[in-house]
């Protein structure tokens, strides 16, 4: 006879989320979700609130990027659920097992206009792959593993659970939770031949590989590919740092050429979105690997596509036994090609302005990141820069809010990095901007005890909008912001520390002392807003 567990509706969610690896909570306080809390502080199982509730579900996020495991975030009803929808979406988009559970209005009364009384899964089902109500305590644990065992599956993301005030706050009991089972899914063997096939008789071969080749764990598998097929690789979001900078197929900064210039372009665990030119690689043929049958591309026509496990497909890449071309010769070009990007950006990251260019920001973060620090990306022109000039040398290093968008991610990413690692650096790199969505939540690390640094990249301006709308009209509108702002005084008023930074000389100590602080710490560097990140448009 199986094991039973008992206890109000906290109890019972609880047993399910710590069945399924769930270490911490991540919510901003609301009476709709008390029996979860309760069941928390019985247990010792860590609670960490925040300010808004987005932060909650960036934080469950970063945990769930990082960690390769669900994350948990605790909403109360009505504004509580649809302040967190952002969050849901960026999960949806990141493919990151996030859980929501949400408080809701009693469902004896449903109708009679309960304070904060609103049908969230109709709001929330389009950016999850799970969307429920509970309907009795007895169902929560079933509901919750249903739940999580949606998010984990590939393609993995969020999903969401509403428990109605009388639910959750009741008692029951249930059969005691398995541990998840989660099948591999299979590649077509014959889909995985033919992409192998054609990426080792390529003359000029190019892999790109994405996030969802960290967060199936699939960074082994694919350096035993590249290698095995010497076969050049370049990374987007968490797939960066999958090959160490130095490592001779790894290369950063060669994309254009080898992107103008390939025979068969590989692109691994990462979407054809607007990134990656939408899969338009020119005369080049394209190989889609996904980890899932759902993600293969609608809009363009791969060569191949191998849908399944990504370990499966990339050791089955290395164990090719076909023919297998010379790419020495590619492989030098790229690297002439890469080395002297790096010469152009050295020059860059060393130039002595005034004002400061973000080049120089990130020429000097690079002197004191340590090689397992955590950097997160909060920002729209700022933050491409650090896509430029900051190379991770480790896996599951980089967070960025990824295709959709979402600016808002900084503290809530911070927050879920430093639970995950006590002891590396967290560094969030914030444009002036994206400040204005999350800086708030500074109160919640100080208050916590969760020290990260925090640089500012403050030009004054909506930058990605303002230069954009100056070649395209003449004028800008809504683009512009207080110049020379002092957050770090906002992070001081909160119980952190910081600095405003105006000249080169200055930024190499300033970010030592953030970095030796102990407590979360702004370095606010005043930018020049005449400098632009170089790019042709992305909206289309």
């Amino acid at each position: 006879m199986a094991d039973m567990i008992e206890g109000h509706g906290g109890d019972l969610a609880l047993a399910t989320l710590r069945a399924y690896g769930v270490r911490e909570m991540f919510t901003l306080s609301g009476g709709h979700v008390f029996p979860l809390y309760d069941a928390a502080h019985k247990t010792g199982f860590p609670i960490y609130d925040v300010r808004h509730e987005q932060s909650a579900v960036f934080a469950a996020e970063a945990v769930a990027k990082l960690q390769r495991r669900p994350g948990l975030a605790v909403l109360t009803a009505g504004p509580g659920v649809t302040n967190g929808i952002s969050g849901l979406t960026s999960a949806f988009f990141n493919a990151s097992p996030v859980l929501v559970l949400g408080g809701r209005a009693p469902a004896f009364r449903w109708g009679s206009g309960s304070l904060q009384e609103i049908d969230h899964v109709p709001l929330v089902a389009p950016v999850t792959k799970h969307a429920a109500t509970v309907t009795g305590p007895d169902e929560i644990p079933a509901a919750v593993a249903q739940a999580l065992t949606a998010a984990l599956t590939p393609h993995r993301g969020p999903a969401f659970l509403d428990l109605p005030l009388e639910v959750v706050f009741s008692g029951g009991e249930a059969d005691a939770p398995a541990a998840p089972a989660i099948a591999p899914i299979e590649p077509d063997p014959e889909d995985v031949a033919r992409a192998a096939a054609l990426l080792a008789g390529a003359e000029r071969p190019v892999v790109i590989a994405g996030s969802d080749v960290y967060a199936g764990d699939a960074v082994a598998a694919l350096r035993e590919a590249a290698e095995a097929l010497q076969v050049p690789v370049f990374t987007n979001g968490m797939g960066r740092g999958a090959l160490p900078p130095g490592h001779p197929l790894a290369f950063a900064k060669a994309r254009r050429v080898a992107l103008g210039g390939a025979d068969v372009v590989a692109v691994v665990g990462t979407p054809l979105d607007f990134r990656l030119s939408f899969g338009d690689f020119g005369d080049a043929q394209v190989i889609h690997v996904v980890d899932a049958p759902s993600q293969r591309a609608a809009h363009v026509e791969p060569a191949v596509s191998p849908a399944g496990d990504l370990r499966l497909i990339l050791s089955a890449f290395a164990e090719h036994g076909g023919q297998r071309a010379d790419h020495s010769a590619w492989i030098e070009q790229l690297r002439a090609a890469e080395e002297k990007a790096k010469a152009r950006d050295a020059e860059a990251m060393a130039a002595e302005t005034d004002p400061i260019r973000p080049a120089r920001i990130y020429g000097e973060l690079r002197r004191v990141l340590e090689p397992d620090a955590v950097t997160i990306g909060d920002g729209g022109d700022f933050v491409s820069y650090a896509g430029r000039y900051l190379e991770p040398a480790q896996p599951g290093t980089w967070l960025d809010p990824g295709p959709y968008g979402c600016l808002g991610t900084g503290m809530g990413y911070a927050m879920g990095a430093r639970v995950t690692y006590p002891d590396r650096q967290v560094c969030v790199l914030m444009g002036d901007g994206a400040a204005g969505f999350s800086l708030m939540d500074v109160e919640s690390l100080v208050r916590q005890k969760l020290p990260v640094v925090i640089v500012v990249g403050n030009n004054g301006i909506w930058g990605l909008e303002k230069h954009p709308m100056q070649a395209m009209y003449g004028y800008d509108v809504a683009a512009d912001l207080q110049p020379g702002l002092r957050y770090d005084d906002v992070v001081r008023a909160m119980g952190g520390a910081g600095e405003t930074v105006a000249r080169p000389d200055q930024l190499g100590p300033a970010l030592r002392r953030a970095f030796d602080a102990g407590v979360p710490y702004l370095v606010n560097v005043l930018t020049d807003p005449a400098d632009a990140y170089p790019r042709s448009s992305n909206l289309a």
